[in-house]
């Protein structure tokens, strides 16, 4: 199947609605896929050439000729001293275009493909829980429709580019994830996705570091109202303290929905019974059972449940696809090996996904042990907020602390001076001296929840301990 779509995309169509510096050899030929990794290229591909921190894609232009690309995008200046590369694109009916940004250039192929398809696009954005609501809204939406849907955790202006560009016509709704680490960012995804549906999770703490505040954090999220469809919907979590202020003030002016659990809300959960395994509640006089323990998946649940109940699915359409519902790799994966279970959460870590994951944590039976690492991107907010994090150590019960890294002490410090075992809190210098401590330690029936920013690769840290 075409990434494109079987409604092929052309080179005119790329010449027309890209801004370019220069053309050569421009053709008038289909384009199968949009590939940024020449290793991937098959015959009739679109290659975009996109420097990344450690290579510079532009460099392979040739490499993605011998492999048959049709077009070219490439940073304008990557074709130095190539005088005889027109006679060889003639001879190939090839094509290079030239741009001053490629990454430009794949967000405007990407604005123009969106443009030409009229199926519905839920986005998804929020401090915390974006990548579960998506796999659970996508879960829900494919019991009755052909659902396409942002790949892992790509919802930045490269991945949402290249989500939408793989669109294809066999598909009925288009779900995305946006993450943002600045102001403007938000902004610049919605207004090439046009959501019909926007989902806005929670605003917390996460890259407070370059926003300065939370408000700061609000304003981004709220970028996505840009891009929504006149008529489109928002959702919004009513139990969030900003987005419930800003749905005092603005739920005159926009189309909204509202889901909660300590909250009125349009989709509220009642009558929760949770145990480590699962949840059940009731929600608008419909049961609802959520077969994965945490009250952030509860949330995750409504959030699908209101979108299933926009796009019209039934209770048990609904409840089926919340059964069916697969999480993307390392996010809350249980690994029960040797009568042990590890909670693998070590894909990325700010201070509201950590503490839902501890309040998981404490939930469960057994010795509780937390292996937590650096949170990331907080600025002058670092100790503080892994300060508070001891909090919810000692709020949640939890029997083993284990942390690695920079400012991770203080989660120690924090939570021995509200009265946690001192005996039982240990801070590491080094992953591997984290890996010795938990094998170490480890008893049958533990739980332990391994957890951190991705730069710390807590991930070595799951696979030496089971």
């Amino acid at each position: 199947m075409s990434i494109i779509g079987s409604d092929l995309m052309r080179t005119t169509d790329v010449y027309n609605n890209i801004k370019y510096t220069k053309i050569l050899n421009k053709i008038d030929e289909e384009i199968n896929n949009v590939s940024l990794d020449t290793r991937k290229i098959k015959n009739k591909d679109l290659y975009i050439g996109i420097k990344g921190e450690n290579f510079d894609g532009n460099e392979f232009y040739e490499e993605a000729l011998k492999k048959g690309a049709t077009l070219l995008i490439l940073k304008d200046g990557s074709l130095a001293n190539r005088e005889d590369i027109i006679a060889e694109l003639e001879k190939n009916t090839q094509s290079i275009v030239l741009v001053e940004d490629p990454i430009k250039a794949l967000g405007e192929l990407a604005c123009f493909k969106r443009s030409t398809f009229t199926k519905p696009v839920v986005a998804i954005t929020g401090s915390a829980g974006k990548t579960s609501t998506k796999d659970m809204v996508y879960s829900v939406l494919k019991e009755k429709y052909n659902v396409h849907k942002t790949i892992g955790n790509q919802n930045n202006h490269i991945g949402l580019p290249l989500t939408i560009l793989s669109m294809d016509d066999t598909k009925d709704i288009l779900v995305v994830e946006m993450g943002m680490n600045h102001l403007g960012e938000i902004s610049y995804l919605t207004n090439i996705a046009k959501p019909d549906v926007a989902i806005i999770t929670n605003v917390g703490t996460a890259h407070i570091g370059n926003l300065g505040s939370r408000r700061n954090i609000l304003k981004a999220k709220l970028e996505i109202l840009e891009g929504l469809k006149p008529n489109g919907t928002l959702i919004i979590n009513q139990d969030n303290d900003l987005l419930n202020e800003w749905y005092q003030k603005n739920k005159a002016n926009y189309q909204l929905k509202t889901i909660g659990i300590k909250t009125n809300a349009d989709f509220q959960a009642l009558d929760i019974k949770e145990n480590e395994n699962e949840s059940n509640f009731c929600c608008q006089r419909e049961n609802y059972h959520v077969p994965i323990g945490g009250e952030h998946f509860i949330y995750n649940a409504l959030m699908a449940i209101a979108v299933g109940t926009i796009f019209n699915l039934k209770t048990n359409e609904i409840q089926q696809g919340i059964d069916n519902f697969e999480l993307s790799r390392n996010r809350m994966h249980l690994i029960e090996k040797n009568k042990i279970t590890i909670i693998d959460d070590c894909y990325n870590s700010n201070f509201d996904s950590l503490s839902y994951s501890i309040k998981y944590l404490g939930s469960l039976f057994g010795r509780k042990i937390a292996c937590l690492g650096t949170m990331l991107e907080l600025g002058e907010f670092s100790e503080e907020l892994h300060a508070k994090i001891g909090d919810v150590i000692v709020n949640e019960d939890i029997d083993i602390l284990i942390t690695v890294g920079n400012y991770t002490k203080l989660i120690n410090d924090r939570a021995i001076e509200l009265g946690f075992n001192f005996q039982n809190s240990y801070h590491c210098n080094s992953n591997d001296e984290a890996i010795a401590l938990i094998n170490k330690l480890k008893t049958p029936d533990d739980k332990i929840l391994i957890k951190a920013s991705q730069a710390l690769n807590f991930k070595e840290i799951v696979q030496k301990v089971i």
